[in-house]
């Protein structure tokens, strides 16, 4: 029988909380999780919460959703609490680890793996914090990194770091087996950058960013996120596909015309601050593939 010590608690969203808790299960046996808790996310089309769920009631673990009275549990454990893609306040933070997908002290705060990809980081990775009041100031435990190439697409840059986020809970885990106090880095806030939450007007495309900046900006708020978008004729739509244009023309009074269409050939070229885009996949409200519908004198705002 597991010593109650040593079980964790799980605070999970996300395809990475799903993976994080499936490898876990099947390492260290469902008997190691004291609870799970999850919640759903309406702003990502595919949020991994039923999925959580049905995993916790396979294997017969505590599961509640955010929204639930789970005090008393809460409240009783005292071991080790995970936190993974949680976008919410947990009180008690004591012996609350949480991962954060950047390598702090750069990235503080929301959405920090789209960030690093518009800004076309060389290197994405996932740091394990000890919470604190404050937000991702928290003492480093583990930090792990990989390197990627451009152009990539988020869900791929999501697979690329789920691995990273149940090494670090593997390893940590495995020190808290042995009895051992985990213990952390101070980070050096004058290194610390911050990431800025979302919201709607974040997913508009600016034009006069180059077209290399584009086309990773689309990448990175592509599926599962709501997709970068873009007024036509005064209606919102969904670009859901691009591609940096291999040349460049000059443009007369360039940054008058960011954003209309240039060339228009199997795919519309449209005019961005630097370069040229071709827009491969567009999408109306409903869903439905206007590519078709893009005439000569368009413009994207």
């Amino acid at each position: 029988m597991i010593d109650r010590n040593t079980k964790v608690a799980f605070y999970a969203m996300t395809s990475k909380g799903y993976f994080v808790i499936e490898k876990f299960i099947q390492e260290f046996g469902s008997d190691s999780i004291e609870y799970i808790v999850s919640s759903s996310d309406e702003k990502i089309q595919l949020d991994f919460y039923n999925d959580i769920k049905k995993l916790a009631d396979l294997h017969q673990i505590k599961f509640f959703d955010r929204k639930d009275d789970y005090r008393n549990i809460e409240n009783e454990f005292k071991g080790y609490k995970f936190a993974i893609a949680w976008k919410w306040l947990i009180k008690d933070y004591n012996n609350l680890i949480v991962l954060h997908d950047s390598l702090l002290p750069k990235y503080r705060g929301f959405a920090p793996l789209v960030q690093m990809l518009l800004n076309g980081e060389k290197r994405i990775g996932v740091t394990a914090i000890m919470a604190t009041e404050r937000y991702d100031e928290g003492d480093i435990l583990l930090q792990k990194q990989i390197k990627i190439t451009y152009p990539i697409c988020i869900m791929d840059a999501i697979r690329c770091i789920e691995p990273l986020y149940y090494d670090i809970v593997k390893e940590l885990y495995k020190k808290i087996l042995k009895g051992k106090k985990l213990k952390g880095k101070r980070q050096n806030s004058q290194k610390a950058t911050f990431s800025m939450w979302l919201d709607e007007k974040d997913y508009f495309i600016d034009f006069s960013w180059s077209a290399d900046k584009i086309e990773r900006f689309v990448k990175a708020v592509g599926f599962p996120y709501d997709c970068a978008k873009a007024y036509v004729n005064g209606s919102i739509v969904k670009i859901v596909d691009v591609e940096k244009a291999d040349i460049d023309v000059c443009v007369v009074n360039r940054q008058r015309h960011y954003g209309k269409v240039i060339f228009k050939e199997k795919y519309p070229v449209v005019v961005c601050g630097k370069g040229l885009l071709i827009i491969k996949e567009i999408r109306d409200r409903k869903g439905n593939n206007i590519i078709d519908q893009i005439n000569f004198r368009t413009r994207f705002e």
